[in-house]
């Protein structure tokens, strides 16, 4: 759906301690959850507004979360 949340609580509600754990003892976790949250921010704002850029553009973005979410999500799992 256009303009949903994304957010990893939001699509792993069942890890929200774990990843609340993580983003405060990984750093690293944290700079790609942040990351993550913005590309995410970025993406609904664009979706909202009627996504005024370049298909190709769009999809990069939405790749790029794809990508950050897996990564995100096997390190949530692996905790």
């Amino acid at each position: 759906m256009l303009g949903e949340s994304h957010s990893l609580i939001h699509d792993f509600p069942e890890s929200k301690d774990t990843i609340n754990a993580l983003i405060s003892a990984d750093p690293t976790f944290a700079k790609d959850a942040k990351t993550y949250h913005q590309l995410d921010e970025e993406i609904r704002k664009l979706e909202l507004k009627g996504a005024p850029i370049e298909d190709d553009a769009m999809h990069t973005l939405k790749h790029n979360r794809s990508v950050l979410k897996d990564s995100l999500y096997q390190r949530i799992i692996a905790a």
